[in-house]
């Protein structure tokens, strides 16, 4: 079992940066190398604009390449439970948003012809008591009228149709949706921000970013420095660098999947016939789905810790046990991969994306972040071209998390929390 992201072992092996120091200037710096920089760097580079892209490790390698692969619309919250806290009409707006971030995804798949093993065969959300099930209907009759008709509701009679387990009863299939590999998609976004003029450099943590007094930054990396007329901050839950103001907003919780040996197509066709992307209602919950080589990637918050090795073979262990429960009959499949990775969760789990003290950025997707994080490079890219109303998330306030101060000491407390909830809702 090999302790790493299968998204990252299985990606193309062409460098992604170029070895040359970090120098010159910039019409914009982008810090962080995932999907939301590297989208921005595509769409930057390709208006004309000079763009240099640093990240501190390999590019595509933090939550970018370390997550389930599904790509869905849907808010990360229960969309009557935003719409009560909300209204309606911000509820829809935000829905929207995220359904517009899976178009982004598949217009930049076609027109920078990126080989991701695309797949659009929807989400479905698998209830896991019967009192999901009776909450999910009340959701999807609330989502056909006010927002997508493009959904449905399976009761337990049908959801034998879609997936092969005694454990659900019912779900709710949002169809405008699907999967990729994340490590392919990465490196193909990459290749189109080089293609299309940006510079990109791995290995260049950023230590300071500096106003000057004529206009513009001085970004300072490990790597050597730019000068850059804006920044965007597009790091995730960075642990290291002056971000210290974003990640008291954030709370960096680990996510850890575990991959199959390839179970064949015989039982893919049996057990995932629709190769749907998955998730069930638990709070402790799971999310799984098949990849073009017949593997099963199946992930959780398995435990509210951060990912590091021992943990990530703890959890694997974990999502070992509840992939048997779920599906014994895959109880004997060989375990080939096991990681982590660290979700950036806002206390409302909305995005977060403007600026602050001059800054772009754009953070915080909480979960959900395969499309909204590449939508969101698009939209900063309008954002930093005067439009600041293309920005969904323009007018949400962003106040610190209490009593957090970047590391986050209460996530045992929540997880408790959440497993309690768990067995009585």
């Amino acid at each position: 079992m090999k302790l790493e992201s299968y998204w990252l072992d299985t990606a193309p092996a062409t460098p992604l940066g170029d070895e040359g120091p970090v120098q010159g200037r910039v019409d914009v710096a982008v810090i962080g190398g995932g999907f939301t920089g590297l989208s921005a760097a595509v769409a930057l580079a390709r208006r004309g604009a000079t763009v240099a892209l640093l990240d501190a490790g390999r590019i595509g390698g933090g939550a970018s390449g370390r997550n389930g692969g599904q790509v869905n619309t849907g808010v990360a919250q229960d969309f009557a439970a935003l719409a009560a806290q909300l209204g309606i009409d911000r509820a829809r707006s935000y829905y929207l948003a995220y359904a517009a971030a899976v178009d982004t995804v598949e217009r930049l798949i076609r027109e920078e012809a990126i080989d991701c093993d695309y797949l659009a065969t929807g989400k479905l959300k698998l209830a896991a008591k019967p009192q999901h099930y009776e909450h999910l209907a009340k959701t999807a009759e609330l989502i056909h009228r006010e927002v997508d008709q493009n959904i449905e509701l399976i009761d337990a009679s049908r959801i034998g149709d879609e997936v092969q387990s005694e454990r659900f009863y019912g779900g709710l299939l949002q169809r405008h949706g699907g999967q990729m590999h994340m490590g392919k998609f990465a490196a193909g976004l990459a290749q189109a921000a080089r293609r299309h003029g940006a510079t990109l450099h791995e290995h260049a943590p950023v230590t300071a970013i500096v106003k000057q007094g004529g206009g513009g930054y001085r970004v300072v990396s490990d790597r050597g420095e730019l000068g850059a007329t804006n920044v965007l901050i597009a790091t995730g839950p960075s642990k290291h660098g002056p971000f210290a103001w974003y990640r008291r907003r954030l709370a960096p919780v680990g996510s850890f999947i575990i991959v199959t040996e390839p179970i064949g197509a015989e039982a893919v066709a049996r057990i995932f016939p629709q190769r749907r992307a998955y998730t069930t209602t638990r709070l402790m919950h799971n999310y799984f789905r098949v990849t073009a080589d017949t593997r099963l990637v199946f992930g959780g918050r398995a435990r509210f810790t951060a990912s590091e090795r021992p943990s990530d073979e703890k959890s694997g262990r974990i999502l070992q046990r509840n992939l048997a429960e779920l599906f014994p009959q895959l109880a004997k499949a060989r375990i080939d991969y096991c990681w982590g990775g660290l979700v950036d969760i806002t206390a409302d789990r909305l995005p977060r994306a403007g600026q602050h003290d001059g800054l772009y950025f754009s953070l915080g997707y909480s979960g959900h972040g395969t499309q909204m994080s590449t939508h969101m490079g698009q939209v900063m890219a309008d954002v930093m071209d005067g439009r600041a109303d293309a920005n969904p998330w323009r007018d949400l306030p962003w106040p610190a998390i209490p009593g957090h101060t970047g590391k986050p000491w209460f996530l045992p407390i929540v997880g408790a929390y959440y497993r309690i909830k768990d067995v009585f809702y």
